[in-house]
């Protein structure tokens, strides 16, 4: 490959790291200036107020953005996969299994916190056009004009997911570039103007801004603070889509265009000295005739935001799917492009979630009340993690360096923005809630009931093997399909469920040529699909173990025929020969999948288990009940299927013994 090309390519891949990782932190600008100004509007020192602050964000971006994850949780990839259950994939073994926990709650307040991206960079950018003249063509001011807008335009990008966004994404590289060029520009004319601006670079500021009295808000100022940082932690969910290196390359020119316009911003207000919570400094900014193009360019960020969001909410939730951590949920892939899913229920769920963001808070200054305490979750959760892989990876003292290090400082940002709950905070934290108790209830509702089932819930495989292998070439049996297939939890000591058992072999056997019992687990990397096969010295048993990433396609019909060819091809199951068919050729007969549904009208009558425990297990089955079918999740589209509803638990009550009173009319010998 010559070097021009590899320059291309090079070009190329900054182009679309640009326009997937950093929409959210892109359109920071949009807002962070404004939360801090306006919650320190009475000051007498605004000039210190102001190159303090900058110093905040400039050190604020350099500690958690660049040191934390750009140096740090990039390494941390699981097969180049970023993100916190990525990460926790990559961490968890037998001694760390209690990972889960933080690794549910930093999920969930990562999609609580994610889910108001779209309304407030989309609301943060119309109103740049409010009350503006552009030659006869004055725009409104007030919500009943940004409102609807807004409305229109995150339906609009909601509406385009369930069609894929190849042909659209190939633009947000080029529109990004683009936008980070605009803000940096303009960002440095206004340098130009006011040079000692540059003197936020030192430290110095940073901490003084803190602890002066100038300063009204004292500490709490790094709630606002925090909003030019939300981004970072899907910068390191998005490294799958673009590759750590690419980031690594990339990252600079972001950072440096983004303190340009923060200072930008900084030296406007110790021009101009505005005052008041109703500010558009980012907007101020610009000159009269470039306010059009920045509306312009401010919308299409907003867009990129909210696109990278969403999709980032699709991986996310395949991802617990995967680790079993969240219910079922219908995903579908729209395009042939590698990766791109979606999630009917997540992609409208986060739209209405955003129209009723706008409608309740209506303003981007309201939206900012709310938007940033879930997300220090999220960090400090990621922290505790990177604690762990550093840990493994290199000598305790390290991990204990980092975790107090970036703990302390994420903490302090954490107490800061807690005083945002009861100014709209109070909205993430219940969605934060609501995430994550539908987790808890999903992932240890499942746990508690294995850990209480009695032995005799668990039969083994081994000790039923010879039955089935007499019963699949019983003729005096009805033969109900050439391969029967269970879907089922099968333990390495070949342990499983004894409704399992029942259903085979119960009041009336089910006869096959062939019985597969198929356990499914999640894969080693986003995009594996690998099986091993146990046949139980058999050509009767086949038990598999599917290992299938969270971004594969689970064709699971197309998989087990697959398998079954290259078995009877092999000389490991015997052919299956069919006397009618479409193709007579076929050397596998037909399939008919077992599936089975729990039930918890029993629960009352097991009397082994705590009203805790009861409440757990009760909460998942309504949680399964609700999510999608195991037929349509796996795919079984053409393979005839059998469901069939099994009780929790095998334990029946205590039955008394009957009396009997008397006989009437027995016939005689």
């Amino acid at each position: 490959m010559t070097n021009k090309k590899k320059s291309k390519l090079k070009y190329a891949a900054f182009l679309i790291t640009l326009g997937i990782v950093y929409g959210d932190i892109g359109t920071s600008p949009l807002y962070t200036m404004n939360a801090i100004i306006a919650g320190n509007s009475s000051t007498d020192n605004q000039r210190a107020l102001v190159i303090g602050s900058i110093s905040l964000v400039f050190w604020t971006l350099m500690l958690i953005t660049t040191i934390k994850y750009v140096l740090i949780a990039l390494k941390a990839d699981n097969h180049g996969e970023g993100g916190i259950f990525s990460l926790y994939s990559r961490v968890r073994t037998k001694k760390t299994k209690w990972l889960i926990l933080p690794a549910m709650i930093g999920g969930a307040a990562l999609l609580a916190d994610g889910a108001l991206t779209p309304a407030v960079t989309v609301t943060s950018a119309v109103e740049g056009l409010a009350g503006q003249a552009f030659g006869p063509l004055t725009f409104p001011t007030g919500t009943k004009f940004v409102v609807p807008v807004v409305l229109a335009i995150l339906f609009f990008v909601f509406s385009l997911q369930r069609k894929g966004t190849t042909k659209i994404g190939r633009l947000f590289g080029p529109l990004m570039f683009i936008w980070f060029t605009f803000i940096g520009l303009f960002g440095l004319l206004q340098v130009f103007q006011y040079p000692a601006v540059l003197q936020a670079l030192s430290p110095v500021y940073a901490v003084q801004t803190l602890f002066s009295s100038y300063n009204s808000q004292g500490i709490l100022i790094l709630g606002s603070i925090f909003l030019a940082t939300t981004g970072a932690e899907a910068l390191y969910s998005d490294m799958g889509h673009v590759g750590k290196h690419n980031i690594y390359l990339s990252w600079p020119f972001v950072y440096t265009m983004l303190i340009l316009n923060y200072m930008g911003q900084g030296a406007w207000v110790i021009m101009n000295h505005p005052s008041g919570t109703n500010l558009n400094l980012f907007f101020d900014i610009l000159p009269n005739q470039w306010r059009i193009v920045g509306v312009i360019l401010s919308t299409i960020a907003a867009v990129i935001a909210s696109q990278a969001l969403i999709t980032g909410a699709f991986t996310l939730v395949s991802e617990a799917i995967s680790l079993k951590i969240m219910p079922r949920l219908r995903i579908t892939y729209p395009t042939t492009a590698r990766g791109q899913m979606y999630i009917a229920f997540v992609n409208w769920l986060l739209c209405a979630v955003g129209i009723g963001v706008v409608l309740f808070f209506k303003t981007s200054h309201h939206m900012e009340s709310a938007y940033g305490l879930a997300i220090t979750v999220t960090m400090l959760m990621t922290t505790l993690l990177l604690f762990e892989f550093i840990r493994s990876q290199s000598q305790l003292t390290y991990a204990v360096i980092f975790a107090a290090t970036f703990g302390s400082l994420e903490t302090l940002f954490l107490i800061a923005s807690l005083v945002k709950f009861i100014h709209g905070g109070y909205f993430t934290v219940i969605l934060l809630m609501l995430i994550l108790s539908v987790m808890v209830f999903w992932y240890y509702g499942n746990k508690r009931r294995e850990a209480l089932s009695l032995n005799n819930d668990y039969l083994s495989l081994k000790d039923y093997r010879r039955q089935l292998v007499e019963l699949s070439q019983d003729t005096n049996e009805p033969l109900m399909a050439n391969n029967l297939v269970y879907l089922v939890n099968i333990h390495d000591d070949y342990t499983l469920k004894k409704s399992v058992i029942y259903s085979l072999l119960g009041a009336r056997p089910k006869r096959a040529k062939v019985y597969w019992f198929v356990t499914i687990r999640e894969g080693r990397n986003p995009y594996e699909k690998s099986y091993s096969i146990d046949q139980m010295g058999t050509k009767n048993i086949v038990r598999v173990v599917l290992y299938l990433g969270f971004k594969v396609n689970p064709e699971l019909e197309y998989f087990i025929r697959q398998i079954a060819k290259s078995l009877v091809r092999e000389g490991y199951l015997e052919p299956q020969k069919v006397r009618y068919g479409l193709d007579m050729k076929r050397a596998v007969g037909d399939f008919k999948y077992i599936l089975t549904n729990n039930y918890y009208t029993d629960l009352e009558a097991v009397t082994h288990i705590s009203s805790w425990d009861r409440f757990l297990i009760a909460g998942r089955v309504l949680l399964q009940s609700h999510s999608v079918n195991l037929r349509s999740f796996y795919r079984l589209r053409f393979s005839d299927t059998v469901e069939e509803v099994v009780p929790l638990f095998m334990e029946r009550p205590q039955s008394s013994k009957l009396e009997r009173l008397e006989v009437i009319n027995q016939p005689s010998e």
